[in-house]
């Protein structure tokens, strides 16, 4: 039995319309806008890189294909107009692999909607440089240029924050927290500091 089309506006997924055509990728013209608007908050610097994933609600990496991808595996990976356009799993993943794109992930660094202070001297160190809140909502990811060659996690504050640069997948949602700027700004003062 074929699978129920499905809303490729991530946070909504509901079935498409019976009514809706054959190429339909949203249920409405509510989710399309949303779902460009994502697409247009994502920085060009991640963009124009082939290291683009789909993955499960679990964060279990896919190819665009729906087979299970690996952060390790180029062979796994994509161009981020084959990701975007794939309805595999429920949303996108970028690799990291070690070329100097770096993410900080801040977890438990919201409640409420609010970020609590130690996410947010992080976030101001950052400076310039795109944030977006992560997929459950209460964490951010801190993106930008350093040199990181190992992963780690600390405990900072309530929270707890995973730097990584290489040999990992993070998972991105393209909600970008407040203002943000859409390029990549060099996080390798934060990185010294943090460790």
């Amino acid at each position: 039995m074929p699978k129920t089309p499905r809303c490729q506006h991530e946070p909504c997924r509901e079935p498409l319309p019976i009514t809706a055509r054959r190429d339909a990728r949203y249920c409405s013209g509510r989710c399309r806008t949303a779902a460009c608007r994502t697409r247009q908050t994502i920085p060009a610097e991640l963009t124009r890189r082939p290291r683009w994933v789909r993955r499960t609600e679990r964060k279990v990496p896919l190819t665009v294909h729906g087979d299970v991808a690996s952060s390790t595996d180029r062979a796994t990976w994509s161009r981020y107009a084959h990701a975007a356009a794939s309805t595999a799993g429920r949303g996108l993943g970028f690799v990291l692999d070690g070329d100097g794109v770096v993410c900080l992930d801040l977890d438990h660094a919201l409640v409420d909607g609010e970020l609590l202070p130690w996410a947010q001297r992080i976030v101001d160190a950052a400076g310039p440089t795109w944030v977006e809140v992560s997929q459950s909502g209460t964490g951010l990811h801190v993106w930008g240029r350093g040199s990181l060659p190992h992963g780690r996690r600390i405990t900072v504050g309530s929270g707890s924050v995973e730097l990584y640069g290489i040999g990992r997948y993070i998972a991105v949602t393209g909600r970008a927290w407040g203002d943000t700027p859409r390029r990549l700004g060099d996080l390798q003062h934060v990185i010294d500091s943090l460790l």
